[in-house]
């Protein structure tokens, strides 16, 4: 089969070949991959920074696709040839909280991931795509909708009426909008560019921040909240920049650490963390069972994913590097 192979890090080493097509053995699917979508982990993966002692080479990356199965393994029950399926980052995470070894079992890292035309799932933690989205939406889903689903419903336990911020307009913070404004909470974005900023305020946010033109961004949310900060930041800078998250947050709300954009260390500053009694959690994806609760709330919903760009499976260099660029909403690649 044809597949893309990091045969070192940096994208120079990502190369169109060929290698063998795999076999399902007991309890796996063979799914020929429709669309694969990109995730800031994906190239953080390539450029030698995402927990690089894990990534074996050659590489087939990229963890969230979406495709049909073609084949099965022996016992499969929960799919058939035909049935069109999801990915899931931690392919053995189920229900609850995860188990210490899940980053070892994870797809674009180390498992072999879906940028080449067929991939191995096992049918334990494979997920029904969404019958009334393309494999080019349904791709979207494992880490950018699941991520923002887990941070606003699990963690963050949201309510109507409350207020949510949500950092940036790539994939994870998209659906994050999306999914808090239809649990009817008010939703307030920051972001450097204001064409951004006005599309997610016309998809129905409160108040959108640039913090390029407003370095103290979270003054300014303090001041749309009242004084009082939001009931749920999600965090996808990381870096120096959380302390300002702690300072937007509201006395005993939370913050949903999510990514690492800015850098992955912080000196944090614990007196404001300590006397707003702010809750600070690492969030990485979710258990099968929260997609599946999730891909339901979307259907009912009627939230499709935001697309910036679907590129050929022959142009994946292109689409790293409109990732790297920042995009509004989610970078795709066609496979077949």
């Amino acid at each position: 089969m044809k597949a893309w192979l990091l045969k070192d890090f940096g994208l120079d080493n990502l190369q169109l070949g060929e290698t063998a097509t795999p076999t399902p053995k007991a309890g796996e699917l063979l799914v020929k991959v429709g669309a694969v979508s990109l995730n800031f982990r994906d190239k953080a993966i390539v450029d030698g920074i995402y927990e690089p002692h894990r990534v074996p080479k050659p590489l087939i990356p990229v963890s969230d696709a979406a495709g049909t199965v073609v084949a099965v393994g022996e016992g499969v029950s929960r799919f058939a040839v035909g049935d069109r399926v999801n990915s899931h980052l931690y392919s053995r995470w189920l229900d609850g909280m995860p188990a210490s070894d899940e980053p070892d079992y994870c797809f674009g890292s180390p498992l072999p991931g879906g940028l080449a035309e067929f991939m191995i799932i096992h049918e334990d933690s494979a997920v029904r795509a969404p019958d009334d989205m393309t494999d080019e939406e349904a791709s979207t889903l494992p880490i950018a909708a699941l991520t923002a689903w887990y941070s606003l419903v699990d963690y963050g336990q949201i309510e109507p009426g409350q207020m949510v911020l949500v950092q940036g307009t790539g994939g994870v913070s998209i659906f994050a909008a999306q999914i808090a404004m239809a649990l009817g909470a008010k939703v307030i974005i920051t972001s450097s560019r204001d064409d951004n900023l006005d599309a997610v305020i016309k998809l129905g946010a409160m108040a959108g921040v640039n913090y390029r033109k407003t370095p103290d961004w979270a003054a300014e949310v303090l001041k749309l909240t009242d004084g009082k900060g939001v009931d749920l930041l999600l965090e996808v800078a990381g870096g120096e920049g959380v302390n300002a998250s702690v300072q937007a947050t509201k006395v005993g709300g939370k913050i949903a650490q999510i990514g690492f954009l800015t850098g992955q260390t912080t000196a944090l500053n614990l007196m404001p963390l300590i006397f707003r009694q702010t809750t600070l959690r690492g969030i990485a994806v979710a258990p099968r069972s929260s997609f599946d609760r999730m891909n339901a709330f979307l259907d009912t919903h009627h939230i499709r994913p935001v697309i910036d760009h679907v590129y050929a499976f022959e142009q994946a260099r292109e689409a790293y590097e409109h990732l790297a660029r920042g995009p509004f909403g989610k970078v795709v690649i066609k496979v077949s």
